[in-house]
């Protein structure tokens, strides 16, 4: 990690803890999510917030996309997450002008893949709908090391670190299981290349603790092929009045041609078990090779 990366990591909890310090008397006043977009990591859950907030009657967190309250920020307790959304007076304001309902909802693609954080979502926000992207994981997993890389958090080249991720993870989801408050298993969220592209037991888990029917399963190539369609589908699940936005930004999914064809078709193999699972579980097939 560079240096004004710590910095920055080192100053948003001090200006968070302050703004939280000086808005904790509100906190009653304020409403809880009516939907997650959960997952996955590099699969466009920022676009698909983005385009969805452009919407008279959704409205995000107050100040960021994703809180990331059930996986890295649990310790913070109910009354911080709720600081983090607006206020019923809001709320009603903005249903006064519009003459609909309005839905409140945050983006952290770390829910999915988190070991607690589904359970933690069921128990707490009992009724919230979820939102999941699902990105070719050959191709997710690409984009997740570039990130890292570019982040300095990764030292390895993608076969290296592909190579080296078992080792990594060894023990790092039991030790996030044990729930010990503030517990943040860097190498979990970091370099979970693959485990976080193996998605069919990651939405099968939240099929059982959801039900189908709170659950939207989207690919991201297709969000991104035919977003009107998409985006009125999210709208419809949502029960959402109304036109989809207007725009929808744009994710370039051009395949990194950098990285060398065998590693690729390594990456193939060792998905294509879970993909097929995934498949069956959705009853279709998603425009993956």
């Amino acid at each position: 990690m560079n240096k004004n990366s710590r910095i920055r990591r080192t100053l948003r909890p001090i200006a968070w803890d302050t703004l939280s310090a000086l808005l904790r008397p509100t906190t009653s006043w304020r409403v809880l999510p009516d939907y997650l977009i959960v997952g996955t990591q590099r699969g466009g859950t920022t676009s698909l917030q983005n385009a969805l907030v452009a919407h008279p009657n959704i409205a995000s967190a107050r100040l960021r996309k994703g809180v990331h309250y059930f996986d890295t920020a649990y310790d913070r307790g109910p009354g911080w997450y709720r600081l983090q959304f607006p206020t019923r007076a809001y709320t009603r304001l903005v249903e006064k002008r519009t003459g609909d309902p309005l839905l409140i909802g945050e983006a952290s693609p770390y829910y999915m893949f988190h070991p607690l954080a589904p359970e933690r979502i069921a128990r707490d926000v009992p009724g919230v709908k979820l939102i999941v992207m699902l990105r070719d994981p050959v191709e997710r997993a690409i984009s997740h090391h570039k990130h890292e890389v570019r982040r300095g958090n990764e030292p390895l080249d993608l076969e290296m670190a592909i190579e080296a991720e078992p080792a990594r993870l060894a023990g790092e989801k039991e030790r996030i299981k044990r729930d010990q408050p503030g517990y943040n298993s860097f190498a979990h969220q970091t370099f979970s290349y693959v485990e976080r592209g193996l998605y069919a037991d990651q939405v099968a888990n939240l099929f059982n603790r959801f039900g189908r029917d709170r659950v939207l399963v989207l690919s991201s190539e297709h969000v991104f092929a035919e977003p009107e369609d998409a985006l009125r589908t999210v709208l419809a699940f949502l029960d959402v009045p109304g036109a989809a936005p207007g725009e929808f930004p744009h994710m370039n999914p051009t395949p990194d041609t950098t990285v060398p064809e065998t590693t690729r078709l390594h990456l193939r193999d060792v998905f294509a078990d879970s993909n097929e699972r995934l498949f069956s579980l959705l009853g279709e097939r998603f425009p993956w090779q």
